[in-house]
């Protein structure tokens, strides 16, 4: 596994369901707390606030894209409310957090969440001070993955090279144009066969683990 990643000088994390196991669920909650939002905002109904959250996740990539492309939505209050999630049942991993320690060279967090949000799930994984950037959806103006024109931002905005960086995402979709760039890809969560994902795991920290031995 090592000699797949001897190139990489930068480290890229997707954080949601990425940097902490799927059983936390944090997600469930998020989602609880954007149907609320839409339903205030739009003025409607519970099923039809539900539906339009999914339909603009699938169509934009973000439930707040679609919300801010179809509906001129102001993205930082939103972004505060459905992040407001209790953290208490994320679990601290100190050997995730040696080992992303231990990756060669830079190491960062980007997210289609907002940074403080990142920055909250990190201090409740036990990662504060492991990342040298967090960038969130607004550092691409808030554009999210999966589109060509957010990875852009954020790889102009650190200025690290792709062809020496690697991507690790829950996200399938989220990988293809990491690959299109150049970067070595990595599915965290359950096996998919897709032409531009070279390496899968159900388990970051042991992953990790065969890169730093």
């Amino acid at each position: 596994m090592k000699q797949h990643f001897s190139h990489v000088n930068c480290w890229v994390f997707d954080l949601d369901n990425t940097l902490y196991p799927p059983e936390c669920r944090l997600f469930d909650q998020i989602e609880v707390r954007m149907t609320s939002y839409v339903m205030d905002a739009l003025g409607v109904d519970q099923v039809k606030a539900d539906y339009l959250r999914n339909h603009y996740w699938q169509t934009y990539g973000t439930t707040l894209a679609g919300l801010m492309q179809e509906h001129d939505l102001d993205p930082l209050p939103y972004l505060d409310a459905v992040h407001e999630i209790s953290l208490d049942h994320v679990p601290q991993d100190a050997a995730l957090c040696a080992h992303i320690s231990d990756l060669p060279g830079r190491k960062i967090v980007y997210t289609n969440g907002s940074e403080n949000h990142a920055i909250r799930v990190l201090a409740a994984r036990g990662l504060t001070g492991v990342f040298d950037a967090i960038y969130g959806i607004e550092h691409s103006d808030f554009l999210p993955k999966p589109g060509a024109e957010a990875y852009a931002a954020i790889q102009q905005r650190d200025g690290f090279d792709p062809t020496k960086a690697t991507m690790f995402e829950d996200d399938p979709r989220n990988l293809e144009i990491p690959h299109s760039l150049g970067m070595r890809t990595v599915l965290v969560g359950p096996k998919v066969e897709r032409p531009y994902i070279h390496h899968q795991t159900e388990d970051l920290t042991g992953f990790l683990s065969q890169i730093v031995a």
